[in-house]
């Protein structure tokens, strides 16, 4: 059995967690900070890829990114190209996996009691200071339940992978399209070997994000107990 699909599955999504981790982080900690009516289009721009169907976000992508779109002339004339190799499925993910980064973020900064934060400003802390050593740790949990469902959701990732990226062997060829190509080629047994993979590898994030966060619960309420 052929395990690059494993390796390239992994690799992509872990490059595309942390690049989701940051975007959506710096996303929402500007969006925490600004209002308005006319940031609803914002919001609306972040969450797309969430509502719309992974194809219809493979093809924006590959318009992008295509030797003739706006990037991917650019990239042509320093002698790159990014449809149909690796970096596409990580684009791919990323893009796909940014909305549950971006909310579950936003969520949590949102439930930081914004008394302390204002308590730390009016002694003399920069925003960066009450970010890192206030803000961030109040919403740990929730910006590490966002980090886990991103890599979930960029582990099964399958539509906009194809369209950008395609099925190279060995080079863009991941769990999900491995699935369907065996099931296209009526090898059942290795369709169910990988889909037992990516449901093992799922349950055991989840699981593990369960068990910290109840271990979390149980640790505060030890200290309200003290």
């Amino acid at each position: 059995m052929d395990w690059s699909p494993l390796w390239i599955s992994l690799a992509t999504s872990v490059t595309a967690t942390a690049i989701t981790l940051m975007a959506g982080l710096a996303a929402a900690v500007w969006r925490q900070r600004h209002s308005g009516p006319a940031l609803a289009l914002v919001d609306g721009f972040f969450l797309l890829p969430l509502v719309l169907p992974p194809t219809v976000v493979g093809f924006l992508l590959l318009l992008l990114f295509g030797r003739n779109g706006p990037l991917g002339k650019l990239l042509v004339r320093w002698g790159a190209t990014i449809v149909f190799s690796w970096p596409a499925t990580v684009i791919a993910a990323a893009v796909v996996a940014f909305p549950l980064m971006y909310l579950t973020a936003r969520a949590a900064l949102e439930q930081v009691e914004p008394d302390l934060l204002q308590a730390a400003r009016t002694l003399g802390a920069s925003e960066w200071r009450v970010f890192r050593e206030i803000a961030l740790p109040l919403a740990w949990p929730g910006v590490l339940a966002g980090t886990v469902l991103s890599f979930a959701r960029a582990l099964g990732e399958f539509g906009a992978t194809l369209m950008i990226a395609g099925n190279i062997p060995g080079r863009t060829e991941t769990i999900p399209i491995a699935i369907y190509f065996a099931v296209e080629a009526d090898d059942l047994q290795r369709a169910f070997s990988w889909c037992a993979i990516d449901v093992v590898i799922s349950l055991a994030l989840l699981s593990g994000l369960y068990y910290w966060t109840r271990m979390q619960g149980l640790e505060r309420s030890r200290r309200v107990a003290r």
